[in-house]
Order: structure tokens, then sequence, then C-alpha cells
């Protein structure tokens, strides 16, 4: 098998394993017991995935919070700001290519009443800081604009995004998904001037259902989950302690290997372009230089009898290749990405386009195999 999906999901690393398996049978403890078995042994997994974390986005250890992923961080941050400051505003600017766990909470929010401006972006998918000034208004209450576009790897100008933001309304909460972000490039939010950050583990060779939540001190956000109060209020339920311990321990080992990780990457997307750009037929989505980010590529394919579910499981039976049509998270369901369709794309290639998405663990030789695999199939594909 040869992986190239690694935007929808990684492998959990053998470290987060590990320590997964020490909280689940040695460490088994309730971090809210009273008793020591309980208490300190679980709270001390979840303060040190804290603190691993904190010192990565040079924040304070308090400033975050563990969620089950990124669809809940980003329905946390978008619902819980709209519920913080209604009485503030109710005007919401977003992009046009976002994750539907960000979409969909701002459409419901609209269907409640308040209003909402969708940013247009270019032909890579890289918004207008323009259009984002003109957009600002005094009754803006939330900008939440993705840093790394999960279907074709735009990168946006978030820290640009951040100074313009604050400098037309300070009272403004600024949103960031940086679920495709993180664990690829280095990130500091007040820097940034990020008020919330979301992360989901399992992009990260971290474990499923993990992942955490940013939010600048003293920022009001109103919890969505009630409970017992866990996360200091903000999200009650029980800690997933074995899954935040993994979450911390891939964040760390992530970051260890910043620069190295992101070369090989690098590397392997640029062999990758150079590879497909000389096949007849096939054209590259976005950025082809490293404007984009270093994992995600999107390829689309001429022809009639073209469809990306069929090169899929042509991809997949023949040469045992596992790549994508897309988000992992609506690849289910019927429907045009929304992405494509912002960026122009022709209306032709809207169902003909699939990702590919590296990690550190992919080799040349299964990029030289996947770009032989494509070589063999797209003329097929095109006649």
């Amino acid at each position: 098998m040869i992986y190239l999906d690694n935007s929808a999901t990684t492998r959990c690393c053998d470290a987060s394993m590990e320590i997964m398996r020490e909280c689940l049978q040695d460490n088994f403890g309730n971090p809210s017991s009273l008793h020591q078995f309980g208490a300190k042994i679980g709270r001390d997994y979840l303060n040190n995935a804290r603190k691993e974390i904190a010192s990565i986005l040079k924040c304070k250890d308090k400033e975050i919070y563990f969620t089950s992923g990124g669809t809940e961080g980003n329905n946390l941050a978008i619902r819980g700001t709209a519920d913080a400051k209604k009485r503030l505003g109710n005007h919401i600017i977003t992009t046009q290519i976002e994750h539907a766990s960000v979409l969909n909470p701002i459409k419901a929010l609209e269907k409640q009443g308040f209003e909402v401006t969708y940013l247009s972006v270019d032909k890579y998918g890289v918004i207008d800081l323009e259009e984002l000034k003109n957009s600002i208004r005094e009754d803006t209450i939330l900008v939440s604009i993705m840093m790394v576009n999960n279907e074709i790897g735009a990168l946006e100008p978030i820290a640009e995004a951040g100074a313009l933001i604050k400098k037309i309304n300070p009272n403004a909460t600024f949103h960031v998904d940086a679920i495709q972000a993180f664990g690829k490039m280095t990130i500091i939010p007040k820097k940034m001037n990020i008020d919330i950050l979301t992360i989901s583990g399992h992009k990260i060779h971290g474990p499923k259902g993990s992942g955490f939540i940013y939010i600048k001190d003293g920022l009001l956000v109103v919890p969505q989950i009630l409970g017992g109060g866990h996360e200091r209020g903000m999200r009650s339920g029980t800690e997933n302690v074995p899954a935040i311990a993994g979450l911390g321990l891939a964040a760390k080992l992530c970051y260890e290997n910043l620069d190295k990780n992101r070369d090989h990457m690098y590397m392997l997307r640029d062999r990758f372009i150079k590879g497909v750009s000389a096949i007849e037929g096939l054209s590259v989505n976005g950025h082809t230089d490293q404007n984009s980010a270093p994992h995600i590529v999107s390829v689309s394919i001429q022809g009639n009898r073209t469809k990306a579910q069929v090169i899929l499981n042509c991809l997949e039976n023949d040469y045992g290749i596992l790549v994508s049509a897309g988000s992992a998270c609506s690849s289910n369901k019927p429907g045009i990405s929304s992405t494509l369709k912002a960026i122009g794309l022709d209306s032709s290639l809207l169902e003909k386009t699939i990702r590919f998405s590296f990690c550190p663990e992919n080799t040349v030789e299964e990029i030289d195999a996947a770009i032989s695999a494509l070589a063999k199939l797209v003329p097929m594909m095109v006649l």
C-alpha cells in the first residue's frame, strides 16, 4: 500500500501509541478523582501535554483547552464567539473555501439572523486583503480564515489579515482553523493577532478523537458542552487522557523535526508536481511552487470518461495507491467542492479532481510510483 491521503488522516506514531497504552492499562485513573491514582497521574499527563503545546505556540498553559478534534474546536470557536458577542454585533466574515466544520456552523448562524460576508479567492485559493479590509465593519464580531486549505494547499496571509483586523476593529475575534497547518509551519498566535486557533491530533500522527483549541487569555467564549466543568469550564466531559497524552507527544515530535520534515515534504511535492506536469491531460490546481503548503497537491484530469471516483478506484485496485477526491469529511456526500468552484476551476473538471497529500514517512519511491501510475492511467482517461 502507498498511502498518499495524509490530509485525511495520518498513521498514529509509535511514541503516541505507547503513551496511550500506558494511560489505558497502567495509569488509567480519572483526572477528576479525589484519590491520588486518578488525580495526580491523570493530571500529570494532561499538564505535560498542555505545557508542550503551549511551548510550541509560545502561549500560556491556561490558553490551551483540549477537545475531541477539529470539528468540535471550530464549532466552539464560532458558536461560542457568536453567543458571547451577539449583543455587540451580528456580522461575521469568512471565506468561500473553509472546511465544512467552519462553513456549516456559520451557515447555521446565518439562518438565525447573523449577516455573513464570504470572501472570494483568486485562482490559487488565496484571499484578497483589500477585500477583507473593505469587509470589516464596526459590527463585525468574528473573522474566521483557515491557514492552509485542505483541498489545494493554499496558504492564506494570516499574519497580514490579523494585523488588518485588529487595526480596523480591535474588538473583532480572529479565529484561525490551523488543522492542516499545525506541524508543518511555525505558528505564534500572539505575533499573528490570532485570538482562537483550532487543531486536530490525527493530522499530525496523533490519535483520532484528539484536538485542542487555543483561546487568548481574557477572551470571552461561551462553552458549548455543559456538564461538570472540565477544562476550566470551557469543555465539560471527562478528559480523554490517553488521546491527549498521544496528541501532546505527537505535537512535540512534529516540532522537534519541523524543518527536516517540511523540507522532505516540499522535496516530495516538487518532485511529484514536476512528474505529473509532464503528463498530457493532467493539470495541477493552485500554486506549484513553495507558496503553497508542503504536503498537498490537487490535480485535475481531462476526458469524457474521467470521474474522480473512477481514478481513485483505479489507483487503489490496480496500483495500491490511496488518495482522495478532496475533504475526507465530506467525500461520502454528493456535491461539488466549494473550494474548486471558488478558484474558478473549469466546470468540466470539478468532478475530475483528486488530492494527493504527503507526510514525512512518504518516500521518493512512493512518489515515483504514483507518477508512473498516473502516466499509465491518464492517457486512457482522456481518450
